[in-house]
């Protein structure tokens, strides 16, 4: 007899248990990484997405930072040009250079109230319709290499075990990347991170040409890009390198999505 059969199953239970497995699999995503080849920019898309999904926030960007320290965009949930713009903004006025710049999360419940701090980036996140931020630094021991930003379209803050899954999560990630291919040499570490950086460029160069070519928005565009790449195993730089030097192929449906 299945005892479990008896036992009710509350909309509260089934969310748990899918919000457990969420969890599960994002880990499982990111810890993979550490035993084999990757995309680290791909790897870092994901991640943006799942945080958008675990947690209680409507869009997420991460940074990290070139060989001269300033913090540059490298992986966002959403492509749209405000988003990108507020993650560019941040490299001089923000809430992610504070948190890279101290090693800690920074907090913002509501930019009308507080936005003084950061005036640039709080008048371009309200009009971009976000009301608070948090960043959490992207950190490995006394290593900091970037910040994960989080947004929401309402007031508020993140709770304890939100920020604890969130950090917990940009950890893994950055565990990762310093590790890739046995990266433990700070030189090594630094020649991938900016390698990534430059897929990053080049990435956001397709998703141009191909919004342009066939008449989308920057997320579909991109969207397509990500299809395109894993149907023919490849890195999301060399499908676009690919993009840009004139391979054509078709847009996938608008609920073919590979996020």
């Amino acid at each position: 007899m299945n005892f479990n059969e008896d036992i009710p199953r509350s909309p509260y239970w089934e969310a748990v248990v899918t919000r457990e497995r969420q969890l599960t699999d994002a880990f499982a995503e990111l810890t993979d990484t550490l035993v084999g080849d990757f995309d680290v920019v791909d790897m870092l898309h994901q991640l943006t997405m799942r945080c958008v999904r675990l947690l209680d926030v409507d869009a997420a960007g991460l940074l990290l930072a070139d060989r001269q320290g300033r913090l540059r965009p490298m992986a966002a949930s959403t492509e749209q040009a405000r988003m990108l713009k507020l993650l560019q903004l941040q490299d001089v006025d923000g809430p992610g250079l504070d948190c890279y710049r101290t090693g800690g999360p920074v907090t913002c419940a509501d930019l009308v109230a507080e936005g003084g701090r950061w005036p640039h980036f709080a008048a371009a996140a309200q009009l971009a319709g976000f009301v608070a931020v948090q960043a959490l630094p992207m950190r490995h021991r006394d290593r900091i290499i970037g910040a994960l930003t989080l947004l929401r379209t309402a007031a508020g803050r993140l709770t304890t075990d939100e920020l604890h899954i969130g950090q917990a999560l940009a950890n893994v990630a950055t565990i990762s990347i310093l590790h890739h291919r046995g990266l433990e040499q700070h030189e090594a570490a630094e020649e991938q991170l900016q390698t990534a950086l430059n897929s990053r460029t080049l990435i956001e160069q397709a998703t141009g040409v191909l919004a342009e070519r066939h008449h989308s928005d920057m997320d579909d565009a991109f969207d397509s890009l990500c299809v395109y790449a894993r149907t023919r195993n490849l890195r999301l730089s060399e499908a676009a390198d690919a993009v840009i030097h004139g391979e054509h192929f078709a847009q996938p449906p608008a609920d073919d999505h590979s996020r």
